[in-house]
């Protein structure tokens, strides 16, 4: 898929900021695997309470990047229109770095398993090429009755 066609994260899920951590996709296979990018500024809110002198991101919104790039993978399909996906599960979450602010996480996340109205993804979240983040998740689809 060239550049042109990359889905925006903005344009693709119903997350808004503060909420939104997916700032770009940088490759998509459809139905497969999907790669992107969270710049992590240091203006974020969270930075100013974890923790106060050594701003760290919090792992638990690393798995919400990573489940949020796997949204973006799934709701670019037009069978997938008209849901979302929600968590069902996380397991073998790792955390293994200290992300920053200035980082760039660099994710991605690629689909495991997918039934009809259920799948399983795996996604790895690093920075400067070394693991930061890793986590086995579960999700269900819903219809979107927004």
């Amino acid at each position: 898929m060239s550049t042109q066609e990359l889905p925006r994260p903005a344009d693709v899920l119903p997350h808004r900021p503060p909420f939104l951590f997916v700032d770009e996709v940088t490759a998509l296979e459809p139905g497969k695997k999907i790669t992107g990018r969270w710049h992590l500024t240091g203006q974020e809110d969270f930075f100013r309470g974890h923790f106060p002198g050594r701003p760290t991101l919090p792992g638990v919104l690393m798995v919400e990047a990573l489940a949020q790039l796997g949204a973006v993978l799934l709701l670019s399909e037009d069978r997938y229109k008209g849901y979302l996906p929600l968590f069902g599960g996380i397991d073998k979450a790792r955390f293994r770095r200290q992300v920053s602010p200035g980082d760039i996480l660099e994710m991605t996340t690629q689909i495991e398993q997918m039934g009809a109205s259920a799948g399983k993804a795996l996604g790895t979240a690093t920075v400067e090429g070394k693991v930061a983040a890793s986590a086995s998740m579960l999700f269900v689809l819903v219809r979107d009755e927004r």
